[in-house]
């Protein structure tokens, strides 16, 4: 909760010129642990090519990637909560409904290409 606070007290302070929330996300995916920190690199290149309409923003200290301001799709490390598996999750804003129920949260231990191709076309759901 301290670091959404001291995200929305930034989100109201201007920024400093060449400061962007992309440069945020990647810094703080830089300073995950080795494991997070590549998975959460690849995710985000995955994530700006299949769904460029998407900008990155942090979200409870998180990297997020939002649709007009609102959060469709955050990567959770596994350090973050000291879990065995990140986190791959889609907000309610993401449309990927079938039926009456559907995941939204998606636990990953490795990326492979296999996931890259079910990421990609997960994301290219979430924002149609």
């Amino acid at each position: 909760m301290r670091e959404r606070a001291q995200e929305l007290k930034a989100a109201a302070r201007p920024r400093a010129k060449g400061a962007s929330e992309e440069s945020e996300v990647l810094a703080k995916i830089a300073a995950m642990p080795a494991p997070d920190r590549t998975m959460g690199e690849r995710l985000h290149a995955i994530i700006r090519a299949a769904a460029p309409g998407l900008s990155p923003k942090l979200w409870y200290g998180m990297p997020a990637y939002a649709k007009d301001g609102k959060v469709v799709c955050f990567f959770q490390g596994a350090q973050k909560f000291k879990t065995r598996y990140a986190t791959l999750g889609f907000s309610d804003k993401a449309t990927l409904d079938e039926g009456h129920m559907w995941p939204t949260t998606f636990a990953l231990k490795e990326l492979t290409a296999a996931e890259e191709e079910r990421i990609s076309a997960l994301l290219k759901r979430a924002v149609r």
